[in-house]
């Protein structure tokens, strides 16, 4: 069989045997890139099946559960975003922007494992001499720490294999190519190939491996969506530009609990736990200042509170913005039509601008009702009681849901000193913190009554 000529783009993986300008799988434009697709082998390569496994269906009650020992990395809040720790034989997936600060981390969590076992760090970007001069700033140089510079994977085999360190780090595996297949290193093929080759040695050998990917310019990881696919955790760096914060956010984890994030300052010493999220997400912020309410979020297992703010102004132009920040632009698009047509409030001539201070990002709906109460307060130029945390999820009609985990919600507010939660009427009772008042309301119009006296 002749080697063929396809072309494959280099976001989704999609193949084609013409060149495209745009991929029609994931609209991504200038992405395919020809590749030369090689006839199968006779004998494929041998892949790892669980030992346990006899060919023949089994029993779900006598599945051997495995190994499903944790191992800590010696920093609080990345165990905490892996559901307790690094778990032997998992395949973790770690993307950021340039720069935020996953290379450091990982040689941080290398050198505190190192204190007992060995660890074994391949670069194929850096230089050994360039890991030393950070693990030295790190003040992390240990013989157990083992830098081997190499990018091609059949050779990281051997040298696993041969070592059995307690953990693999690969920095980065767009640079991981197999010999196998001549397309160039980042490519979908090879990405692919290599990302499966270490899987199937992570899974023989029990030995976890970690996996830095680099992130396009819309911020997912580059090469394809398969990638997330093979691995046990996906976990995302945050950051904003110019900021020392770094949010780590699991977005999958087959070992936990998904969508927990770990909170880190970057100092001249590495990348620093921050213990108490809410203190960060609130820290300098202004007192009686319209616009400003504060809403409490979860993520994973975790409360935390964080500052909505809102900006709104008369616009001279035919189209008012809409600017977010952290926020779903069109979960606001959507709120905004409910405060027109349930409340009377006027704002198709208005930009309107809202930021979730300190730089996270917030999916869940549950602050629905601080938005709304952010813009009103701006629009009408009236401050909300700074104590005050607001809470419910806002329906088409007005009616203000019930939200998950009000009591730990209520437990955080009222830990950092607030006296007053505004939250959906319950169904049955709430665990009430001391010394708190909770005001439940119904609808957006009940709610703009206590807050803003609408």
């Amino acid at each position: 069989m002749k080697n063929s000529i396809s072309f494959v783009c280099q976001a989704c993986g999609y193949k084609t045997s013409k060149w495209m300008g745009k991929c029609p799988s994931c609209n991504q434009w200038e992405s395919f890139s020809e590749e030369m697709q090689l006839p199968a082998p006779s004998t494929a390569r041998k892949r790892w099946t669980p030992s346990s496994t006899t060919g023949d269906p089994t029993p779900i009650t006598t599945t051997h559960l495995g190994v499903s020992e944790r191992i800590s990395s010696g920093i609080g809040e990345l165990d905490h975003t892996l559901g307790g720790g690094i778990v032997s034989g998992s395949f973790i997936l770690v993307g950021g922007d340039p720069g935020i600060g996953k290379s450091t981390l990982l040689l941080q969590v290398a050198g505190f494992i190192a204190k007992k076992a060995l660890t074994l760090y391949v670069t194929g970007e850096e230089s050994p001499g360039q890991i030393k001069m950070r693990g030295d700033r790190l003040g992390i140089l240990s013989e157990n720490i083992l830098v081997l510079p190499e990018t091609q994977v059949e050779l990281i085999e051997q040298h696993v294999i041969k070592i059995k360190p307690t953990l693999v780090i690969i920095d980065s595996i767009q640079t991981i190519f197999t010999d196998q297949l001549p397309s160039a290193p980042g490519t979908v093929g090879q990405v692919r190939e290599s990302a499966g080759r270490l899987l199937s040695l992570c899974k023989a050998s029990g030995i976890p491996m970690i996996l830095i990917g680099h992130v396009t310019k819309d911020g997912a990881i580059a090469g394809p969506r398969l990638l997330e696919h093979m691995v046990d955790t996906v976990l995302y760096f945050e950051g904003e530009n110019g900021s020392p914060f770094r949010i780590l956010r699991s977005v999958k984890n087959r070992f936990g609990s998904s969508n927990e994030i770990g909170v880190f300052e970057m100092k001249s010493e590495g990348l620093c736990e921050v213990n108490n999220a809410s203190e960060l997400f609130l820290s300098g912020r202004a007192g009686n200042v319209s616009g400003s309410v504060v809403a409490a979020c979860i993520s994973g297992n975790r409360p935390f509170l964080v500052e909505i703010q809102a900006l709104v102004s008369s616009t001279h132009f035919p189209s008012p913005r809409r600017t977010t920040s952290g926020v779903d632009p069109n979960r606001l698009a959507i709120l905004m039509a409910i405060v027109e047509k349930r409340c009377g409030y006027q704002l198709a001539s208005e930009d309107i601008f809202v930021n979730a201070a300190g730089g996270t990002r917030i999916d869940e709906p549950a602050v629905d009702l601080a938005i709304i109460a952010s813009v009103v307060s701006s629009f009408r130029d009236i401050n909300i009681d700074p104590f005050t945390v607001i809470l419910g999820e806002v329906g088409l009609g007005g009616e203000i849901r019930s939200i998950p985990q009000i009591d730990k919600r209520i437990a955080e507010a009222s830990k950092l000193g607030f006296n007053k939660v505004v939250l959906p009427k319950a169904k049955k009772g709430i665990n009430k913190a001391d010394n708190i008042e909770l005001v439940e309301v119904s609808n957006v119009m009940e709610a703009l009554e206590e807050l803003v006296g609408s």
